[in-house]
């Protein structure tokens, strides 16, 4: 059996999750004829000279004052200590790749600093330690316990016009109060045109919202979105979680919406548009853990890359070659993530598949063929199982090409669809890709990928050696632009794209930690939004009171 190296130490059993939500001032300028887009990365370490990315926040455009909506959930051990770097990029053009941006700045810290503060606001510096400009960064934390979200659909109603040519752009956003301040909890997208724009339903967790508190109060504010970031203002109010409820019971809840500006210098003001709450309901998700223990399986799949750019098997400069003590970039991938969601899958039989190889007797190439060269039973058992499939299949193909990912991805999700018919959450499918190389039906696979967003599924790409993988990342839909070659937009991110160099150094289980950290979210997201219940569950999800205590 290969093995990657020794095992690391136990991390123990989390029971605190804590969000951070992140905002900057006076960022560097760093584009010649508009604002800098920055993008906020997260880093940790819990050992040894080794970062891994934990994730992302959206890319904001033309903005040196960033309020980042998507938080950070860390698990946080009182035990250990866990430091953070914090990196601020200008991101240009579509890539999410962080070679191509300019570098605004940084701060490391410890999440137990961030606790103990609550709200910690520091310089930003350079890798070299000069301060980045006048730029600051705020983290705010607050400990994540209750899963109780608010689901919104909300609408506008004669919104106050602000563009020369046409109407208005207007999104919203939504506002905590906290003893620091008001703290952004939600951006809605931007609807173009329109005066009276109904936005997409969406959902914001009630600790987001107000803490849990129905009677804190909240404030809403309505902007003209402008590419160049400077976006009007046309008004805004405030209001409590309770009021909001109680006024959508009956019909809808109405708030004007007021410019006190504007209020000021017209005689007759009365208001900028009316808001309209039509949806308004607090419910219960259900947890990755109530899935997990109520019998949900995680179902997990393995498709190797044999295409030629891998190089000869047989040579020590292939990737492919497995050297004395056993091991080679795919075998550690294998493992790492192996070992993990080996645990979520009661048979522990596992499908695994190459493509871009020619197979004999025939040597035509295939992109979806089982490993052990059973179509009928393409099962391993266990990671070992899959490993030794892997050696003993390696010398018996020939490595081509090209490297298509959409027959390997649309085989995982014709199951997929088969488990959505019990109309319980009783299967979720989770599909490994290793790979070394550009993908070459990239519409084919945008385009499986779109509909497997719709389905119990999510989709992980280890990128092994050196080669450019930013069409990797494109795929890792994380800002929710993920479109069809035909315009189809993905209902949720489901890829989640790591270079293995960037942890080759690093124990086994940090590579694990970073390619697994979305499933879980995922998990939840699909069959809480699809209201699919665990299988061993006997109750519908609850409706709790809105007046009910935080738990």
């Amino acid at each position: 059996m290969a093995a990657v190296g020794p095992p690391g130490p136990k991390v123990p059993d989390c029971v605190t999750k804590v969000a951070l939500t992140i905002s900057c001032e006076n960022l560097l300028d760093m584009d010649a004829f508009s604002k800098s887009d920055p993008l906020c990365v997260l880093f940790m370490n819990s050992s040894g000279p080794h970062w891994c990315e934990i994730g992302r926040t959206e890319k904001i455009k033309n903005c040196l004052h960033p309020k980042f909506s998507k938080t950070f959930v860390i698990d946080y051990y009182f035990e250990m200590v866990q430091k953070m770097r914090f990196e601020l990029h200008d991101i240009d053009g579509e890539t999410s790749n962080l070679q191509d941006a300019d570098f605004l700045g940084e701060l490391e810290c410890t999440l137990g600093q961030v606790v103990s503060s609550r709200k910690l606001t520091r310089p930003l510096v350079m890798k070299d330690k000069r301060p980045a400009g006048k730029g600051t960064i705020t983290i705010c934390a607050e400990e994540r316990t209750d899963n109780r979200v608010v689901d919104f659909e909300v609408a506008g109603r004669k919104l106050d016009k602000k563009d020369f040519f046409g109407k208005s752009d207007p999104f919203l956003e939504f506002y905590k109060q906290t003893e620091t301040g008001w703290q952004l909890a939600h951006r809605t997208e931007v609807v173009k045109n329109t005066l009276n724009p109904t936005w997409r339903p969406f959902r914001i967790p009630l600790q987001s919202l107000c803490g849990g508190d129905v009677e804190k109060s909240i404030k809403v504010d309505c902007f003209d979105y402008n590419s160049n970031g400077t976006h009007d203002f046309i008004g805004c109010f405030e209001t409590t979680l309770c009021q909001i409820q109680q006024g959508s019971q009956s019909y809808a809840a109405e708030f004007e919406c007021i410019n006190s500006k504007k209020k000021q210098k017209k005689k007759g003001y009365k208001n900028s548009g009316i808001i309209v709450v039509r949806k308004c309901k607090t419910v219960k998700e259900y947890t990755f853990l109530d899935y997990i223990m109520g019998g949900c399986q995680i179902n997990f799949t393995i498709a190797i890359d044999f295409t030629g750019s891998n190089g000869n098997p047989s040579t020590p400069q292939s990737l492919h070659y497995i050297n004395p003590q056993g091991y080679n970039e795919y075998l550690a991938a294998i493992w790492a993530v192996g070992n993990v969601i080996q645990d979520y899958d009661s048979d522990k039989m596992f499908p695994a598949f190459g493509f871009g190889a020619m197979l004999p007797p025939s040597w035509k190439v295939s992109h979806e063929f089982p490993i052990n060269f059973n179509p009928s039973d393409p099962f391993c058992a266990g990671i070992e199982g899959v490993v030794q499939a892997y050696q003993q299949c390696l010398p018996q193909v020939k490595l081509y090409g090209p490297t298509n990912f959409s027959p390997i991805v649309n085989h995982v999700a014709q199951f997929g669809r088969q488990a959505m018919q019990q109309e319980t959450a009783s299967q979720y499918f989770v599909l490994l890709i290793i790979t070394d190389g550009v993908i070459t039906d990239m519409d084919e696979t945008r385009s499986a990928i779109v509909n497997a967003s719709r389905l119990p599924m999510s989709i992980i790409i280890v990128g092994v050696g050196g080669a450019d993988f930013s069409a990797m990342e494109f795929l890792d839909g994380d800002d929710g632009n993920l479109r069809s070659a035909a315009g189809e937009v993905a209902m949720r991110d489901i890829v989640q794209f790591v270079p293995f160099r960037q942890f080759q150094n690093c124990p086994q289980e940090m590579l694990a930690q970073s390619v697994l950290a979305e499933i879980p979210g995922q998990v939840t997201s699909f069959f809480n939004t699809m209201s699919l219940k665990p299988p061993h569950s006997d109750t519908p999800l609850p409706d709790p009171s809105a007046s009910a205590p935080p738990q």
